[in-house]
């Protein structure tokens, strides 16, 4: 019976683990952020990312979604100006596999006595930090930053878009706001 009440526990813990998006957040904490209702984007921020026109697109586009999700509408004369950057890395793994005779040096045999191989994979992360900077006082109040693994998938693209920004943004509001 207990193994029957762990079963969903474990479940829930392995599909919880297969996040792909590792997710941070930073706030002034004198800010009362309940009196943020509108926003903008921050044109000239947003030029100076280093990424592709499409993929801004999709990055505004999943901001907008989430941000009306919560109850922000976009306007003309903001409470937040919302900037985003970007930055990637390639990361290199290189993994050796020997064989050959005796403890320490693999399993098995091996015709070459020494050989091996060795395989090396590449990936690219990246990195999506979204700032909200108060557009009165012209001060950053809010930055999350979401971290992971890129594809070049153009259909699984803005699906993992989607994904940085919903989690990234789940963070906004902080939970303790101040009352």
């Amino acid at each position: 019976m207990k193994a029957i009440k762990f079963f969903p526990v474990l479940l829930l813990f392995i599909i919880a683990s297969c996040s792909s998006v590792k997710v941070y957040s930073d706030y002034d904490t004198n800010v009362d952020f309940n009196q943020y209702k509108t926003y903008a984007f921050h044109k000239r921020g947003i030029d100076r990312a280093n990424i592709s026109e499409m993929d801004k697109k999709r990055i505004l586009h999943a901001i907008d979604n989430e941000l009306s999700k919560k109850g922000m509408t976009k306007s003309e004369n903001p409470d937040l100006l919302i900037n985003i950057l970007t930055k990637e890395r390639e990361r290199l793994d290189v993994n050796q596999y020997n064989a050959g005779w005796g403890y320490g040096w693999g399993w098995g045999w091996n015709p070459y006595l020494w050989g091996g191989r060795t395989y090396v994979t590449s990936s690219t992360e990246g990195t999506l930090y979204i700032d909200l900077i108060d557009a009165k006082k012209k001060e950053l109040v809010w930055e999350g930053e979401g971290n992971g693994y890129l594809t070049e998938n153009r259909a699984k693209k803005e699906s993992q878009i989607n994904e940085f920004v919903a989690k990234i943004l789940a963070q906004f509001p902080p939970s303790n706001l101040k009352k």
